[in-house]
């Protein structure tokens, strides 16, 4: 995009690895100056420093630039100010819920931001657009300063990426941001307990605000008994039933509750949300049913990266009947410095084992051992067929890392579809009719 706009554009990195180097061959041609395995910025004057939302700040690069004085933006704070329509920022994972009610509704939007296309891949269409939403998070917002959106969405606070940043607080302040430039006249939709955390550290939200919770009945949306509730003012009352969707669990809620609340400052009619959010489902990776196998249902949750959203997920599992626990975990990966030994309550009730996979494994088994038993797997495919192997009509197999996928895996979509094709190799062999499914 600035090399188009005319700018001399300059690409670093401190790594050399052969998929910098093929991108680094895509660019080149077009007149970028690219320089891998680096140290230093560039010898000679520049006067905007860009930088991935990937590179933390302490790294020595970032701190060498840092030094020089040169401004310094992410791509979402350069995306923002090249855009010509209006902004949603969205801090969490219900902005395909938002894209489907925007479409069904004619409105012309396109959702770009983390996990989607890079905000600079698509400002040169926003002046067609109506709105663009913008999937953020903490490492995006970290380097912005002029960023506005009209409306931002905060879906929670739990603890995520303690490995960058020193302290939740911190983490807490980076995901502030979202709110920090908006006026009066923009909208904060924003989950209660999380508006709680912020005002702990005083942290402002200066727009109007809209709280949702799925255990908090006094936000302005709430779940009672499988109900979306509504106490805003001329739109208050029942708004949805979950059991007429096709997602499930608390968290869930949350984010329909978020993207009614999107579509009504927008001046959508509830009438008019109905059918795209009933028809909604997560997609993958995301608490998604892969195969029932002999009564065994198998779940690749690969995306959920932290504590927060194992939780989640232990909850939505469906329980065996009678209760007991009935979940065959596999969970592992590369440690974001979270507090294992706090799911210890909801293990007990709902795990039967857990095995563990990557460089945290033993960190995890250290921590759940006095809840649930545990056991180190070598690989994923181990895991998989293990847990089927063990599992009985009306079990659960889920796939709910609590980690980052780097040790092992390209990313949480690599490792989900190796899971997925463990799974229909056993539903293959079960099939042939080998016991459990496998040979």
């Amino acid at each position: 995009m600035l090399q188009r706009q005319g700018a001399h554009v300059f690409a670093v990195d401190s790594a050399d690895t052969d998929d910098l180097r093929e991108s680094a061959e895509h660019l080149r041609p077009l007149g970028v100056e690219v320089s891998l395995g680096v140290s230093s910025p560039p010898q000679r004057l520049f006067s905007l420093a860009v930088v991935s939302p990937a590179v933390p700040r302490t790294q020595p690069l970032l701190q060498a630039i840092a030094q020089t004085k040169v401004p310094m933006i992410g791509e979402l704070e350069l995306g923002f100010q090249q855009a010509q329509c209006l902004s949603i920022a969205i801090a969490g994972s219900t902005s395909e819920v938002v894209e489907r009610i925007l479409t069904s509704n004619h409105r012309k939007t396109v959702l770009s931001g983390h996990r989607a296309r890079p905000v600079c891949s698509v400002v040169e269409q926003s002046r067609e657009l109506d709105f663009l939403i913008l999937q953020v998070n903490s490492f995006q917002l970290e380097l912005t300063e002029f960023f506005r959106p009209a409306v931002a969405v905060l879906l929670n606070l739990a603890p995520d990426h303690l490995d960058r940043y020193d302290t939740p607080e911190d983490y807490i302040r980076a995901n502030a941001r979202i709110f920090r430039n908006q006026q009066s006249f923009d909208w904060a939709i924003i989950q209660s307990e999380a508006l709680a955390r912020l005002q702990a550290l005083k942290l402002p939200v200066p727009a109007k605000t809209i709280t949702f919770s799925a255990y908090d009945q006094s936000a302005d949306l709430y779940l009672d008994r499988g109900l979306l509730i509504s106490r805003v003012g001329n739109w208050a009352g029942p708004l949805l039933d979950m059991d007429h969707c096709q997602v499930r669990g608390p968290h869930n809620a949350e984010n329909l509750m978020a993207a009614v609340a999107v579509g009504h400052v927008l001046r959508i009619p509830l009438e008019d949300m109905v059918t795209p959010i009933k028809t909604y489902t997560a997609g993958p990776h995301r608490f998604q049913v892969v195969a029932e196998i002999n009564g065994v249902q198998f779940i690749n949750d690969s995306k959920a990266t932290n504590l927060d959203a194992l939780h989640k997920a232990l909850l939505a599992a469906r329980p065996r009947p009678g209760g007991g626990p009935n979940i065959w975990l596999i969970a592992g990966g590369t440690d974001q410095g979270s507090e294992f030994h706090d799911l210890g309550p909801v293990l007990s009730k709902r795990v039967k084992q857990a095995f563990l996979v990557g460089q945290a494994g033993e960190k995890i088994r250290a921590a759940w051992s006095l809840f649930t038993p545990c056991k180190p797997s070598a690989s994923l495919l181990e895991a998989v067929v293990e847990a089927a192997q063990n599992a009985a009509s009306g079990d659960v197999v889920l796939l709910s890392p609590a980690c980052s996928s780097f040790d092992q895996f390209r990313n949480y979509q690599d490792r989900g579809e190796r899971f997925c094709e463990a799974v229909k190799s056993i539903s293959r062999g079960a099939h042939e009719g080998s016991p459990k499914g496998m040979g």
